[in-house]
């Protein structure tokens, strides 16, 4: 799956004590109503945020994930997460540069008060 959005917030790399890490992005989502979806990045993809920052806009490869947790008093329960696995940064339209397309350029045709059949010969066509 893919998320595509502008970075909100970008968190510090968290190491754990088994030597895990991981680092989260808020990322907003472009719709009519945006979300503020929490990604995390793991292990060795947290270095794909190193050239993001706030404020840019991304899309986001994905992966949702489940697991189930049963505490002390033997409660179950259930909790989802988003991990990000791939990170693309997209440039915003303003930014690019204007290319002229074939349809925006104008011919080396004759000003508007000269004859443009100046240069054809005379044919004896009846029309």
């Amino acid at each position: 799956m893919e998320l595509q959005g502008t970075v909100k917030k970008i968190f510090d790399i968290q190491t754990f004590s088994s030597g895990f890490q991981k680092r989260e992005l808020v990322l907003l989502t472009q719709e009519q109503y945006p979300q503020p979806i929490n990604i995390e990045f793991l292990s060795e993809k947290i270095n794909l945020l190193d050239n993001i920052s706030e404020g840019d806009t991304v899309k986001i490869g994905i992966n949702l994930r489940g697991r189930e947790w049963t505490n002390p008093q033997g409660e179950t329960r259930y909790f989802n997460s988003i991990t990000g696995w791939r990170l693309e940064k997209i440039k915003n339209p303003q930014d690019e540069p204007v290319v002229a397309s074939p349809e925006m350029r104008q011919s080396p045709a004759a000003a508007p008060d000269e004859n443009p059949f100046v240069d054809e010969e005379d044919d004896d066509l009846p029309f």
